[in-house]
């Protein structure tokens, strides 16, 4: 039924624990997976209190947030390919991660969303609210949430 999924990963326990359900799903249904990172933006908000800002700093977040990313997308692509199940990977730059997850869907074609049911927790989950939430209000494709 569905040829190809999008499975948001964050690198964290639960996230790698869907990757794998979510490895385990797409090989009994014959389909692809792209992993996709939500790379977090540094806004210039975040900056407003500093007197000055050194690009390098900016640099340097940049630079390990895709190192971050690679890291994290390389172990989910490893996980698939051992397991013969067809992957590709994507991260985008977004302060909105629920935003990026819906545009990666649709840009790679996928025909699915398989993520997790939540992520943050306590104070954190209260203040940023729930992704998984606002990929399910939001999604125009099937959306698979699992615990």
């Amino acid at each position: 039924m569905f040829r190809h999924i999008l499975v948001p990963t964050d690198g964290s326990g639960l996230s790698t624990k869907i990757v794998n359900q979510a490895v385990g799903f797409a090989k009994d249904a014959g389909a692809k997976i792209t992993f996709y990172f939500a790379k977090p933006d540094c806004p210039v908000a975040f900056y407003a209190g500093m007197d000055t800002i050194d690009p390098l700093t900016l640099e340097s977040l940049a630079n390990m947030t895709e190192q971050q990313a690679e890291q994290i997308l390389a172990a989910c692509e490893k996980l698939a390919r051992d397991a013969g199940v067809t992957c590709a990977r994507a991260s985008t730059v977004s302060d909105s991660p629920y935003r990026g997850i819906i545009d990666a869907a649709a840009s790679n074609g996928c025909d699915l969303i398989f993520m997790a049911s939540h992520g943050r927790h306590g104070l954190n989950a209260l203040l940023l609210g729930s992704e998984t939430s606002k990929v399910l209000a939001h999604a125009t494709i099937p959306v698979l949430v699992s615990r």
